[in-house]
């Protein structure tokens, strides 16, 4: 199927401004997080070719977490279908879904636990299933979660 492009130059300029990192539902999560005690780094890079960032990570649990826009992501419950070039935003969504799938399926053959956070999650509820992840994996020890990549 050939590639489709974006209706036009404006469409692809506004797109570009999107904000990858620090997004609001981001930075929510993040307060959370760091108020429970959790450390974390930020926007690492877990996979070389095809390069894959996670968005928060914790390396002794290996637990990567990935807050998904509704749009970009086709959020079952929010997501829309733009009626303006529609077959370029079908291709350009779905790509984004099997690029997830890939990703999660790669991180967890290496040993990672991945977390997919809804730009529509409640960031209390989100940190609370990712704090008891991060300390239940902790607690399995190094034999158990190896560290190394």
């Amino acid at each position: 199927m050939p590639r489709v492009s974006p209706s036009s130059h404006e469409a692809s300029q506004r797109m570009a401004r999107v904000r990858q990192k620090g997004t609001s539902a981001e930075l929510n999560l993040r307060r959370v997080l760091h108020a429970r005690g959790l450390r974390y780094r930020l926007h690492v890079p877990l996979l070389t070719k095809p390069r894959r960032v996670a968005d928060i990570v914790f390396p002794a649990a290996r637990v990567a977490v990935f807050v998904d826009g509704c749009f970009w992501h086709g959020c079952p419950e929010h997501a829309s279908w733009p009626k303006s070039n529609a077959e370029f935003w079908r291709e350009k969504i779905e790509a984004n879904r099997l690029r997830d799938a890939d990703t999660d399926q790669r991180l967890m053959a290496l040993g990672w636990y991945v977390v997919r956070i809804w730009e529509h999650d409640d960031a209390s509820d989100a940190a609370n299933r990712i704090a008891e992840l991060v300390r239940a994996r902790r607690k399995m020890g190094p034999a158990n979660v190896d560290d190394s990549r």
